[in-house]
């Protein structure tokens, strides 16, 4: 789970400011625990309120609407999401096919940590997107290229090195790598079990590395 957290000096109390800022940060921990569980649309204010502790009144000194929280959260996740592709994509310690063979088990500890409860986020907001409004399915769009860009950065590297070999371009292979992954955590989460995630990457790797 995302771990968002704000430091200060010791032995010196927290300013107005800086409970302000914690709360907030609370708020949107609770929130991205809730919608990688149920989605959007079902999930309501109240129990997300309940597990911070924080009245109604103050979440609308935050957020205007449930909308609004819905998108912090979903940028919050975005940016937890591109540190987490980072790490794995480019850790120069591993080799390519490794940095991926990584990223996957992480996804799957993950999962069961939360008996898999608990997909992506913005897999689960994806599947309602006919339920959510123009701007939500914009920064959905947003979070998917993101995420393509930064894979098809990696798939670029492994290719100039000589690890992979793929006939269609970079970003193609990207794509394709998240419209399949997506299926797997799906799958996953009805199976409760890491089978389907441990299938789809040694499907993809397959299809991208180089024959020795």
């Amino acid at each position: 789970m995302v771990e968002l957290k704000t430091r200060r000096p010791r032995g010196r109390p927290k300013s107005e400011a800086s409970v302000s800022e914690d709360t907030k940060l609370a708020l949107l921990r609770a929130g991205m625990a809730m919608l990688t569980e149920k989605g959007f649309t079902v999930s309501g204010i109240e129990p997300i309120l309940k597990s911070v502790g924080v009245p109604k009144g103050s979440f609308y000194h935050y957020f205007s609407n449930k909308e609004a929280f819905g998108l912090a959260v979903l940028k919050a996740y975005q940016q937890y999401f591109e540190s987490k592709l980072d790490h794995f994509l480019q850790n120069e310690e591993l080799p390519y096919q490794q940095r991926l063979v990584h990223f996957s088990k992480d996804a799957c500890e993950g999962m069961v940590r939360h008996h898999f409860k608990r997909g992506c986020l913005v897999g689960n907001l994806e599947q309602e997107s006919v339920l959510l409004s123009e701007s939500f399915n914009q920064h959905i769009q947003a979070c998917y290229q993101s995420w393509q860009n930064r894979l098809a950065q990696y798939l670029q590297a492994g290719q100039v090195d000589g690890v992979f070999a793929f006939k269609d371009d970079a970003n193609q292979m990207a794509q394709i790598f998240w419209l399949g992954w997506e299926g797997a955590v799906h799958r996953a989460r009805l199976l409760k079990s890491c089978q389907p995630l441990e299938s789809y990457m040694a499907f993809y790797l397959a299809n991208i590395l180089k024959p020795e």
